[in-house]
């Protein structure tokens, strides 16, 4: 029952985040508000004398009760913007919800940066998300993403899979795993990272909940890494809330063939900084370097020609032609040693002739 009154204010139709900061600051506390006299409310600067009679007439108990109890039904953390947990830095942001419902653990302060991208990624797109979120997590740096199939995907398991710390920003009730494939996944960030939402217990996952919970990615990161983009995009939407926000822009380049590269190309050619390798994302925030975007060390022994083909391959994917062009082998040669690689599980093959290193 702690939040039973920020959920009752909430609900009120006409308050939104704006007007729900105006009054705590105002009143104090929810509960001061819903049992403040209209005279009272209305002597708030922008609460007009009808929603000064809405807040007092509200029938707000019912709605109240049954967030309550869905809450600790689904053991979900409730963190208001007066908590220490909440994250200062979405403070900072013009509208940031009075509270979010949560499932792991927030840190008031920490270094985060944003991926989003495609929920159609390339190979190329899903590859280098997952290398970069993995070193950025390496360098001690919170992965936040939303949780969609796609890039978001991949960043969330790329900081896991380096033991790092991901958020999940869900345009949906916390209680719904949306996509539902991703439900092992969700359980992982409970328990190593956190997801989060502003959207009420049973909030299903409409279309126009995406927008607002892209300004919370945005809001909650240093900086907005966008990988792939097609024009018009989900991700364009957060680079421009990180633009409102005073928040960096980053951009993978892609090819200029591939629409997906169509949003990123674009930003960079708008002055979004480009990513090569996490270093570029480290220098821009002023960040330390722990650790850099250098190819990994196999953990099996690889002969010269071997090992030549698996640090292209840490590069990114690769066709096999675009194989046989960067290494200068002949054909019979490079599918000799790429056989071997897949042998000693150092390389996999993708759909269309594609390679790529084992993770």
């Amino acid at each position: 029952m702690d939040h039973y009154y920020w959920f009752a204010l909430k609900s009120v139709p006409g308050v939104g985040n704006v007007t729900f900061r105006k009054l705590l600051e105002a009143f104090e506390t929810p509960e001061r508000v819903l049992k403040a006299s209209v005279r009272e409310l209305a002597r708030v600067k922008g609460i007009s004398p009808n929603l000064a009679a809405s807040i007092v007439t509200h029938e707000y108990r019912r709605i109240a009760d049954l967030e309550c109890e869905a809450v600790a039904r689904q053991g979900v953390i409730v963190v208001d913007f007066l908590a220490a947990e909440y994250p200062k830095i979405l403070l900072q942001i013009n509208d940031p919800p009075p509270y979010l419902y949560v499932k792991g653990e927030l840190c008031g302060s920490e270094t985060s940066v944003a991926i989003v991208g495609s929920r159609r990624a390339s190979t190329y797109g899903l590859m280098t998300t997952e290398r970069l979120a993995g070193e950025l997590a390496l360098n001690n740096v919170t992965v936040v993403s939303g949780m969609a199939r796609g890039v978001d995907t991949a960043a969330h398991r790329g900081a896991l899979k380096a033991e790092g710390r991901s958020i999940g920003v869900l345009g949906c009730g916390i209680d719904i795993v949306y996509p539902p494939e991703n439900r092992p996944l969700f359980k992982e960030m409970a328990e190593k990272g956190a997801l989060v939402s502003e959207f009420p217990m049973g909030t299903t996952p409409l279309a126009e909940n995406f927008p607002r919970r892209n300004r919370i990615i945005s809001g909650m990161s240093q900086g907005v890494l966008v990988v792939e983009a097609v024009q018009n995009s989900g991700s364009l939407i957060t680079a421009r809330y990180a633009l409102e926000q005073g928040r960096e822009i980053f951009a993978i380049p892609g090819n200029i063939n591939s629409s997906n590269s169509r949003g990123t190309n674009l930003l960079i050619k708008q002055g979004a900084k480009l990513v090569e390798e996490v270093g570029d994302i480290l220098e821009e925030l002023h960040l330390p370097t722990a650790t850099t975007g250098q190819a990994p060390a196999p953990a099996f022994s690889l002969t010269p020609q071997e090992a030549g083909i698996f640090t292209l391959l840490a590069e990114s994917p690769l066709h096999i032609d675009d194989i046989i062009v960067r290494s200068e082998l002949t054909v019979p040669d490079l599918s000799a040693i790429l056989l071997r690689l897949e042998l000693k599980g150092a390389v996999v093959q993708l759909p269309g002739k594609h390679f790529c290193i084992t993770k």
